[in-house]
């Protein structure tokens, strides 16, 4: 139990760093008021979830310990629904709701559309 613990602790906290780092860069770069950190982060950790199932499934390319860290560590830890809900209320809050709508839009269609792309192969039986 401690092994799968540090796990999830040691990629959690390398993922949170990234999307610290992700964020910070965002900002140097960019002028917009568009959540562009978390939304590159939370598709980046969509992308990253996908393709861990993706090899996984049928093949168990990955062990379960750096699926375990993978998943549920370094993407729980990069991605984040409460900032990214935050952030949604607060462009509302702003008046700006074209870009409150497209951050709920294109968040929730490309996070699912990325997993989906990489795992559609998969069968559905096989995926839990």
């Amino acid at each position: 139990m401690f092994k799968e613990v540090a796990l999830v602790f040691v990629g959690g906290g390398l993922g949170s760093m990234l999307r610290f780092l992700i964020g910070k860069g965002v900002l140097q770069f960019s002028q917009l008021s568009f959540p562009m950190g978390t939304f590159i982060s939370n598709l980046i950790a969509c992308i990253i979830l996908g393709l861990v199932v993706y090899l996984s499934k049928g093949r168990m390319i990955l062990s379960t310990s750096l699926m375990l860290f993978l998943m549920t560590g370094f993407c729980g830890g990069l991605s984040t629904f409460s900032t990214f809900s935050f952030e949604t209320l607060q462009l509302f809050r702003q008046g700006m709701y074209t870009y409150a709508f497209l951050n709920i839009g294109l968040s929730i269609s490309l996070g699912i559309l990325s997993i989906y792309w990489l795992i559609s192969k998969i069968p559905a039986n096989e995926i839990n």
